[in-house]
């Protein structure tokens, strides 16, 4: 950025020295006299507390209008990690707060930013204000008050993120990392009068009164500049009379394009007249700030006046704040005190704008504002840019050069031409995508900038050549560019009017040659998701989404190597083959509702796996989902049934109450590590229940009176009948296979806790097969009971043999 620097000299070093000293002087009576100032709440928001799930982010907009005096936040969470803590702790669990100007951040681009940030011991709003693109850890508590002295009107966006880096964004079957919460309150307080601002809305501004003040013709001598038309801005030449040492602050707005900014002073002069009579060893120096007020320590650009006026190249579109501060050197470097009690002069704005279409030094280039195009199908704000009237070429957003380009150049050597677009407001997260392409080597240069004019001193992104560009910005993206093609995106494009800029160089031949299209769009996923991915703002409903072997912003990092997602898919879909073991043996029994369950369990896993790793789909993967989590929840109830042996009347009772239960268990956050203890608190209340039933049938079909019975469990000891209890139950099981069977089953529940989005393959497949070898297990235990009074052998799987009681009493 162009900036003009205050004089280096001795004298420059004590007016420095003293400015400081004036602008701290300053600062500390505005806070001692607080209350009483007429403040009022633009806007307070209370954000509840609200989780944030492994791999998920939140976004918060604050919008900050010109009139706003201070902002603050109170952030609480519940994460609970020091510097030296996070230090240690991966970035892809790592919980982050991270802060953008203009749009939304994207901490998974920037590794740099990390690192300095886990470098700082605390976060503060100074540090915001020097690192506005950078991210921190989420304290545990955070307060922090910005004023507009501090930030400038605009938009700011907050990102909370737990973990960052590729695997943020690329799609996972299941996470099993922690989540967080948080609190936040975030308020924005404004001046009541426009012309007074500053954080305690006590600081006087002075509003310049602009009129249109006819036409600037260029240099005659050259052929080709265009008329420039002036805007002139002035103050009250009574009003501006201030103190030694004291700090006047000005405003205007800029309304149009304009090619450069002027800042001067006229009538300069003493009150009462110096006793030397020299105003020019009066400093006049003056501080200009786009959006925000300035202050010697914090501004865009400075100068003294009483030397030359302040000149701005392209400047910004929008509010200026423009600070005046005068004292005499005489009083500082030891001379005689001087009588000086006033400075008095007339400030004078000139804003050099170009007619309609003209742009660029003397206004000799062209200027077009683009067209916005919908994309039809498409996610919402995604856009192509076109000129007003331009054709486009098939069914694509590119549109010719040759016909736009300016042709002019200043002493023959490059032109300009530049395009304006707007990026609309709520379209923060977007990319804006710029391409170009030609059937012979180009000698374009690309200059972009938000909110003004590029040049080749003041830009937000360039692109010259291959090894020449923004690449060192973490929101600009270069593809596969060459001497024929340039290929860039500007991640997450801040809001507003864009401004972009072709510089054509050695523009004196035929700039007609080679046919050169240009495209602009705004696109939500950079490149199509690389082809890798689907583009996708949330997680489908069930939290989860197909699982790929790509991550990062684009889809272009491979995470998982063609040879790894090959052995993956065949040990997620073929370690669904255990499934034949419980099956084969359901059959064998001829418990045909349990083989049934078994086999489409085991189909419907692979299936679904094969779908989950990006094999092939034969449904929507929602249903296949659904079917496998379902499904897998019906074996494991099911294995429980089987070990009853109820009359099949009172089976189907049960499987139909565990159906409704495990298909709404499926059907919301299947995934979570609570339903393995829920599912098997199912199964062993069917178990129980199906005991119970059997017990009561048993005793039911001996029809006794109530006073035989009574007799009998009178005459029964008490030890004796537990001792029977514990025979019946020992004598029902093998219990050799009941230990394999929890083996296994432990071994499940081992594996499914160690699940992480990195060893998800390896462990899920190891519960597949220890999922159904336990079921496995459990069906060999089961033996076939004999009832001791007829010797009739009962049918194993459903019923018991009912017995007579009174043959039994004969």
């Amino acid at each position: 950025m162009a900036e003009n620097s205050i004089l280096c000299s001795v004298s420059s070093l004590i007016l420095s020295i003293f400015i400081l000293f004036c602008c701290l002087f300053g600062h500390c009576n505005s806070v001692e006299q607080l209350g009483g100032y007429d403040t009022f709440t633009i806007s307070s928001f209370k954000y509840p507390e609200t989780q944030i799930r492994p791999f998920d982010m939140r976004y918060i907009r604050v919008d900050l209008p010109p009139w706003f005096s201070s902002m603050s936040i109170a952030l609480k969470s519940s994460v609970n990690l020091d510097i030296k803590s996070a230090e240690k702790v991966p970035k892809s669990v790592l919980p982050m707060i991270c802060f953008r100007d203009g749009s939304l951040p994207l901490p998974d681009v920037s590794s740099t930013s990390l690192e300095v940030a886990l470098s700082n011991r605390s976060l503060d709003g100074k540090q915001v204000l020097q690192n506005m693109e950078q991210c921190y850890p989420v304290p545990r508590n955070m307060t922090m008050k910005l004023t507009n002295e501090q930030i400038s009107a605009r938009v700011l966006y907050f990102g909370l993120f737990n973990g960052v880096g590729p695997t943020r964004t690329q799609s996972k079957m299941i996470v099993r990392n922690r989540a967080y919460s948080f609190a936040a309150n975030i308020s924005v307080e404004g001046c009541t009068t426009p012309t007074m601002q500053g954080q305690y809305c006590n600081q006087t501004i002075e509003l310049l009164s602009c009129a249109r003040s006819g036409n600037s013709s260029g240099n005659g001598s050259v052929s080709g500049f265009f008329n420039q038309s002036m805007v002139l801005c002035r103050n009250n030449f009574e009003t501006s009379c201030h103190g030694d040492g004291e700090m006047k602050i000005y405003s205007f707005e800029i309304l149009r394009i304009t090619e450069s900014l002027t800042i001067s002073v006229q009538n300069l002069r003493l009150r009462p007249l110096d006793s030397i009579g020299n105003s020019s060893r009066i400093y006049l120096m003056c501080f200009a700030r786009y959006g925000a007020m300035p202050l010697a320590t914090l501004h865009d650009y400075s100068g003294d006046l009483n030397q030359s006026p302040l000149v701005i190249r392209f400047p910004k579109v929008g509010q200026w704040y423009v600070s005046i501060l005068a004292f005499h050197l005489a009083k500082e470097i030891g001379g005689a005190l001087s009588n000086v009690s006033k400075v008095c002069y007339s400030l004078e704005v000139q804003e050099l704008e170009c007619p309609l279409g003209k742009a660029g030094p003397n206004c000799s280039s062209e200027r077009y504002m683009l067209q916005t195009v919908l994309r039809k199908y498409s996610t919402p704000f995604e856009s192509y840019y076109l000129p007003d009237g331009g054709d486009v070429i098939s069914d694509a957003a590119n549109f010719h050069l040759g016909p736009l380009l300016s042709n002019y150049s200043v002493g023959g050597l490059d032109t300009w031409t530049y395009f304006l677009l707007d990026v609309p407001r709520g379209a923060a997260g977007g990319n804006l995508h710029v391409r170009l392409t030609s059937d012979r080597k180009m000698n374009y240069e690309i200059y972009a900038r938000n909110g003004g004019l590029p040049s080749l001193i003041n830009w937000d992104y360039y692109y010259v050549n291959k090894t020449s560009s923004s690449g060192d910005s973490v929101f600009f993206v270069l593809y596969n560019s060459s001497d024929e093609k340039v290929d860039f995106y500007i991640l997450y494009v801040k809001e507003g009017i864009w401004n972009i800029a072709l510089r054509h160089l050695n523009s004196t031949g035929d700039i007609s040659d080679g046919q050169t299209t240009m495209s602009i769009s705004l696109e939500r996923c950079p490149k199509r998701c690389s082809y890798h991915g689907a583009c996708k703002s949330a997680l489908d409903a069930s939290g989860l989404t197909s699982y790929r072997n790509h991550g990062g912003f684009d889809c272009s990092i491979e995470i998982v190597s063609h040879q790894g997602h090959l052995w993956q898919s065949i040990a997620l879909i073929a370690s669904n083959a255990a499934a034949v073991l419980p099956a084969f043996w359901a059959l064998r029994q001829k418990a045909f509702a349990e083989w049934v369950v078994y086999t489409v369990s085991g189909i419907s896993s692979g299936l679904y796996h094969a779908c989950d790793v990006g094999t092939w789909c034969v449904l929507s993967f929602g249903v296949l989902q659904f079917m496998d989590f379902w499904l897998s929840f019906m074996a494991v109830v099911s294995t429980f049934i089987y070990l009853t042996t109820i009359d099949e009347v009172f089976k189907r009772a049960i499987h139909t109450a565990v159906a409704i239960l495990t298909a709404l268990m499926a059907i919301t956050k299947a995934t979570r590590s609570s339903n393995i203890i829920l599912v098997m608190g199912i199964g062993a209340f069917g178990l129980l229940v199906g005991w119970l039933i059997e017990f009561s049938t048993k005793y039911r079909s001996l029809s006794c009176s109530m006073d035989l019975c009574l007799n009998r469990l009178e005459r029964w000891p008490r030890r004796e009948w537990l001792q029977n209890l514990v025979n019946t139950v020992m004598k029902r099981f093998r219990w050799g296979f009941v230990l394999a069977g929890f083996i296994a089953l432990a071994m499940a529940a081992i594996s499914w806790n160690l699940e992480s989005s990195q060893s998800y393959w390896i462990w899920h497949s190891v519960w597949h097969v220890a999922i159904y070898s336990s079921s496995f297990f459990f069906l060999c235990s089961k033996v076939i009971t004999i009832n001791s009074g007829n010797r009739t052998p009962t049918d194993a799987n459903y019923q018991l043999t009912q017995q007579d009681s009174l043959s039994q009493g004969a």
